[in-house]
């Protein structure tokens, strides 16, 4: 903003500049203008110290001189309507000013190029946006050396990774991102196959006991399922103009703020959600995967029952030797539970905050998830009970040989991610109805 305005009070003084020399082509005296408008003589000299001046005070002194300028104009054309032509001392005066209005542009000028030098201390970009833009395939596909680019993006960002820089957004504002947090829970471990296949233990009983010298010793028994669990591909694209493409920064922009951020969100949903049929990831909700409480209203009683439940079933994991490490719930749920519990100010010690700002109840973090249902819950030793097996991270690639894209100028922008959720404990995880039915 700065920049445009100094270019137009550059551009609007030296046009006044050469108005001043017409105007002492036309007999008018400036020296008597501005000895009988000393507050003028006052604003100009003002401006010999524009370098010490701020943006702001620029603008207003030269408000102020455009102003005075007005007023001599007036004067000038008084004078040719009075006298017939404009006073000598007034031309004088006119010529001295455009010379100092001249020398008031350079330096407007000087200091425009100045404050538009780029910095020297900018940190590297290393956004998923950015590693698109720079890699070698976008650069052979941008100088039209090839038709098709792929590149696969680091799945290593963290928070800060993600966030543009103003001077590389171009106008492009994003829309609403929602935390993504599920995987952060899981084992997460590398594939290449398009298929994982495990043998889940299904049952396990046990019949150790102390047997006397010479008797038969107790049979235990286990039983096992193979599970084949097919890699998953989930993926979007877009269409976007070779201009667009040709504009880094706005480039950058898109992949982090919607293609990439698209896949890794229903991947957050599918995670706890998926059905596991055809090409959909098998949830950790899914039946099978996880362990129903079958808790009924009437063992909660009727005071905080949610609150009960959920303690029970910390109970029970603990019990079964899979101590709970996380305790997953959708954000309407657990605001609920926290206006419950803060109508009673003995029940907030059951929340607690820790030093990572992690929210904790009865010592559990609590995860809030737009992946599981309203009502529903999910407690579980998720390190235990899951394993996230990626076969890719979030490939994006560039094409213009995409249907009609070559007449219209346009190319397709496609973004994928293979991957495959395994559940191998069912038992280590525990839910359902947050409000079970009475019976």
């Amino acid at each position: 903003m700065k920049k445009s305005l100094f270019s137009f009070r550059a551009m609007a003084l030296l046009a006044v500049a050469f108005v001043a020399l017409g105007a002492q082509a036309a007999g008018v005296d400036i020296p008597a203008l501005v000895a009988s408008n000393p507050h003028m003589a006052l604003g100009l000299t003002g401006f010999a110290m524009l370098g010490e001046l701020d943006g702001t005070s620029i603008m207003k002194a030269l408000d102020a001189v455009e102003n005075k300028l007005t007023a001599m104009s007036e004067k000038a054309d008084g004078e040719m309507k009075t006298l017939g032509k404009v006073a000598t001392d007034t031309k004088t005066a006119l010529e001295n000013i455009g010379v100092e209005q001249r020398t008031l542009a350079e330096r407007l000028t000087q200091l425009e190029q100045k404050g538009s030098a780029p910095g020297k201390d900018q940190p590297e970009d290393t956004s998923w946006g950015a590693q698109v833009v720079k890699s070698a395939a976008f650069e052979a596909f941008n100088a039209g050396q090839t038709q098709k680019a792929r590149i696969e993006v680091k799945n290593t960002l963290t928070g800060s990774d993600v966030t543009v820089a103003p001077d590389r957004r171009q106008g492009i504002v994003p829309g609403a991102q929602q935390t993504l947090t599920i995987e952060s829970l899981l084992r997460s471990v590398p594939t290449s196959s398009n298929a994982i296949e495990f043998t889940r233990e299904d049952t396990f009983t046990n019949n150790a006991a102390e047997t006397a010298e010479g008797v038969a010793k107790p049979e235990s028994a286990i039983t096992y399922t193979l599970v084949n669990q097919p890699v998953s591909t989930v993926a979007h694209w877009i269409k976007i103009s070779k201009q667009l493409a040709a504009d880094n920064a706005a480039l950058a922009a898109y992949v982090n703020n919607r293609m990439t951020y698209g896949v890794n969100r229903k991947v957050e949903t599918q995670l706890v959600s998926g059905l596991g049929t055809g090409a959909l990831l098998s949830g950790m909700m899914k039946t099978g995967n996880y362990t129903l409480h079958g808790y009924l209203s009437g063992a909660l009683g009727s005071t905080l029952p949610k609150l009960v439940l959920i303690r029970k079933i910390l109970a029970d994991l603990w019990t079964a030797g899979y101590p709970a490490d996380a305790i997953l719930l959708s954000p309407a749920d657990w605001a609920q539970i926290e206006i419950e519990l803060f109508t009673t100010p003995s029940n907030t010690v059951r929340v607690s905050v820790d030093a990572n700002g992690v929210t904790r109840l009865f010592g559990v973090p609590v995860i809030q998830s737009v992946g599981i249902a309203a009502d529903t819950f999910l407690i579980a030793n998720f390190a235990q009970a899951y394993t996230l097996y990626n076969r890719e991270g979030v490939v994006v690639e560039l094409s213009e040989s995409d249907s009609d894209n070559f007449t219209k100028n346009l190319i397709t922008v496609r973004a994928e991610r293979r991957l495959a959720l395994a559940t191998e404990i069912p038992a280590a995880a525990r839910g359902g109805d947050l409000t079970p039915p009475a019976s």
